[in-house]
């Protein structure tokens, strides 16, 4: 789920790549009737007439005005990706994995990673 930039509305997302809008949020397209290796597990507004989906396998995928900076597509990762943010001024994301690895793409600053951190508990 993903809250539009005005907070009247927000974008749902299914793991089929099917993308619900309410409120004011607008719809500009889905991945529900692509064929996907992966299930997609996040939205983030890219812009205001645009949005990104992310699949655990790195895929990603633009609709409206958001553009497309990059994917882990065919990249072979240790654990799947399981969350994504854009940058502030949308020119960049970055997605994280769930061991905690961080891929930038596009402006998108890299500032570390925690794999291999010890676990605290």
């Amino acid at each position: 789920m993903m809250p539009t930039p005005g907070g009247n509305g927000y974008w749902l997302v299914a793991a089929d790549g099917g993308v619900f809008s309410l409120g004011d949020a607008l719809f500009h397209g889905s991945a529900a009737d692509l064929h996907l290796n992966a299930p997609v597990v996040a939205i983030t507004a890219s812009s205001v007439d645009g949005y990104r989906l992310v699949a655990s396998d790195g895929g990603v995928f633009d609709f409206g005005t958001s553009l497309f900076k990059g994917s882990l597509a065919s990249t072979v990762l240790s654990q799947p990706v399981v969350g994504l943010s854009d940058t502030s001024d949308g020119g960049g994301y970055w997605m994280v994995g769930a061991d905690g690895g961080v891929f930038a793409f596009g402006d998108a600053g890299f500032s570390g990673t925690i794999v291999g951190a010890p676990t605290v508990v």
